[in-house]
């Protein structure tokens, strides 16, 4: 910190000190919002003795612009200084606190406390009459101002008021100086940056397919053509129908033969098995090529602009890895791990292994490694690309990816990179702080009451300022126990929770139709479509009402229709007496709303999916500016139900028929 106006150039604080700012990223790094999100400003300041003090933030815009906004003092007496402010252009912003002795505050305090005892009277008179006279010269105060100040003063002079406290406690002159603080003693602290990114860094709602699967075709023999971009985009509609704005593909590339995986992760391939999208290169091609068999990249163009056309965001997977027949392998064989009888490793994640993969060792040559993956990013981004999903990006150096992010976005900065890290929380959190704007998370390991209560305000409040995250409910790659054997209510919860919990959530397909059967001893679908084609007959699950199609396509109504759920930090916790009673809140004032509208929604979700429970809900109402026990009218969105809540409220969740309430606070102000 550093200081303005006396202060010793020895010290680190200054006269009035702010400590612990924030936004702030351990490690030095930038902390991150996204366009459009409310983010919570605060430092620590303090002074010595009962005189009062103020703090301001000054905000300064990318293209400029300063703003100044008073912050409120906690009332837990830790001497944190807070405000929110909505950060709506993007680019990098600079922010800084000043502190400063509130002359007025100081007088006040001690005038109301003196003059109500009889003590020191004519001089609390004489000291306010000095600092409104004071205050009267400021030149940048309005002349209608000046005039009142200068009225007060004399009224306290000449005891034209009886009672010198109206004049202490006039809420006109109070408002005078909160806009405009009559100060000695200032401070300010350093400068510090603040990136905020397009709104779909930090707000999306995701769908992945592969495209091969989507217009295949089987024929009587048993073998499978495979579908392609043409035949994919087909689908578009109804994942634009859903409300989905983020299609999620894996791998497009060509599939290396050798090691080929069969079903279900096999060793042996027949001769129609289409292999891992993940074991990338073949004769046709690497990184920067689409398989034959879904088309070209005229083609693919031709998706991703009929996604754009359906309001989707087309996301592609980055994986840095290599088949045993990827050009790599024979022109920079330098680029991989040599063995000592002369082979290369392939990737392994015990007890799991890919035989069909070889890892990049980023140690040889990395100089030319970054040059070939930063051209290969490029390459899409030419194609229509501005949103990659990266594959285990934990496995690769953490500096590598700090490089590749800041070159890409220095030239692109609506690039999004997602990161698919399931791994210890310190990668997880290095990976958010180097950059990556969004990331996967243990969401779908995290399934009773207690385990999501910590885990929903982790996210929402301990890492917001640096990670993401992105709730995908499944994966080609993740079956949780829970929703093997939880059926139809485990999957209403979990997509419930996943997409009013975080602004941003994904679904792997498959999901809407309940596929729960897994490969025996693993957390993976059997007849796994890493590994097959897997047609789906979308329409005929719908007819039968066997789809959860229509459920996330309310969802994603609801998301869309309600701010709230569109702002991660504004996540709080409240309480039930069920063990298997999850509630929360999610709050956004009316003074960030462009209709001056609070927006208020509260979950309460049974995360018991084989049976009714009972209890009784208990709100903290002063989260949204409501007194304990005052009455207000709640709307489930999903059924359309309307209920008289206060701050304790019993329910019934029937995991069979209604597993979660999704409650709208009507007619909120």
């Amino acid at each position: 910190m550093r200081e303005l106006v006396a202060a010793d150039s020895d010290t680190l604080t200054g006269r009035i000190p702010l400590l612990d700012p924030t936004p702030h990223v351990p490690g030095g790094f930038t902390p991150k919002a996204f366009c459009g999100e409310v983010v919570p400003f605060g430092a620590t300041s303090f002074r010595e003795g009962h005189d009062r003090i103020g703090v301001h933030l000054r905000l300064r815009a990318p293209l400029g612009d300063v703003s100044l906004h008073r912050l409120t003092a906690a009332e837990d007496g830790f001497d944190r200084w807070h405000a929110s402010v909505a950060l709506l252009e993007e680019g990098t912003w600079h922010f800084r606190f000043e502190a400063f002795a509130d002359d007025f505050l100081t007088w006040q305090h001690a005038a109301h406390v003196k003059i109500a005892a009889g003590v020191d009277v004519d001089l609390m008179r004489e000291s306010g009459a000095l600092l409104l006279l004071r205050a009267a010269k400021q030149e940048d105060r309005p002349s209608g101002e000046r005039k009142a100040l200068r009225a007060a003063a004399r009224a306290l002079r000449s005891h034209d008021v009886s009672d010198p406290l109206t004049i202490v406690d006039d809420p006109e002159l109070a408002a005078f100086f909160a806009s405009r603080p009559l100060f000695s003693l200032f401070s300010v602290s350093d400068e510090l940056p603040l990136r905020v990114e397009r709104e779909r860094a930090g707000v999306g709602a995701w769908y992945e397919f592969f495209p091969r699967s989507e217009g295949a075709r089987v024929h009587k023999d048993g073998s499978i053509t495979s579908g392609t971009f043409r035949t994919a985009a087909a689908r578009l509609p109804a994942v634009g129908a859903m409300g989905f704005d983020v299609l999620y593909l894996p791998p497009i590339h060509p599939i290396g033969a050798t090691n080929r995986k069969g079903p279900n992760n096999t060793l042996v391939a027949g001769a129609h098995d289409p292999g891992s999208p993940w074991a990338i290169g073949a004769a046709a091609g690497g990184h920067d090529t689409v398989h034959p068999d879904l088309g070209t990249l005229a083609d693919f163009r031709a998706f991703v602009r009929s996604a754009r056309a359906e309001g989707i965001e087309v996301a592609l997977d980055l994986a840095l890895q290599a088949s045993p027949d990827h050009p790599w392998v024979h022109e920079h064989p330098e680029w991989f791990t040599q063995l000592p009888d002369g082979s290369i490793a392939y990737a392994e994640n015990p007890p799991k292994k890919y035989q069909d993969i070889y890892p990049i060792n980023f140690d040889n040559d990395p100089v030319g490694i970054r040059a070939e993956v930063l051209r290969i990013v490029r390459h899409w981004i030419a194609q229509g690309v501005r949103i990659f999903r990266v594959d285990n990006p934990h496995t690769k150096p953490l500096q590598f990816w700090e490089w590749l992010i800041r070159e890409v976005t220095r030239t692109d900065p609506d690039v999004i990179f997602l990161a698919e890290a399931f791994t210890r929380p310190a990668p997880l959190h290095g990976l958010a702080k180097v950059g990556f704007q969004q990331s996967y998370t243990y969401f779908t390991w995290r399934n009773t009451k207690e385990q999501l209560e910590e885990f929903l305000s982790g996210l929402a409040h301990d890492t917001a300022d640096f990670l993401r995250p992105n709730l995908f409910v499944n994966t080609p790659d993740i079956l949780t126990e829970y929703l093997q054997h939880g059926g139809r209510a485990a999957y209403t919860v979990r997509a419930a929770i996943a997409a009013t919990a975080a602004p941003t959530y994904g679904v792997y397909a498959g999901f809407e139709l309940f596929e729960n059967v897994a490969r025996p001893g693993s957390e993976e679908n059997i007849d796994n479509e890493k590994y097959e084609y897997k047609p789906r007959d979308w329409g005929a699950a719908e007819q039968a009402g066997d789809s959860l199609a229509p459920f996330l396509t309310r969802l994603n109504e609801i998301r869309r229709a309600h701010p709230a759920l569109r702002q991660l930090r504004n996540l709080f916790i409240h309480w039930s007496d069920d063990d298997a009673i999850l509630v929360y809140s999610k709050h956004l004032d009316a003074s960030y709303s462009s209709d001056d509208t609070s927006d208020t929604i509260i979950v309460v979700a049974n995360l018991d999916p084989h049976s009714v429970r009972e209890t009784t809900v208990h709100l903290d109402t002063r989260v949204w500016g409501v007194d304990p026990g005052t009455p207000f009218t709640v709307v489930d969105l999903v059924t359309g139900a309307e209920w008289t809540w206060t701050d304790h409220n019993y329910v019934r969740l029937d995991a069979f028929h209604t597993p979660v309430h999704i409650l709208w606070i009507k007619g909120a102000r």
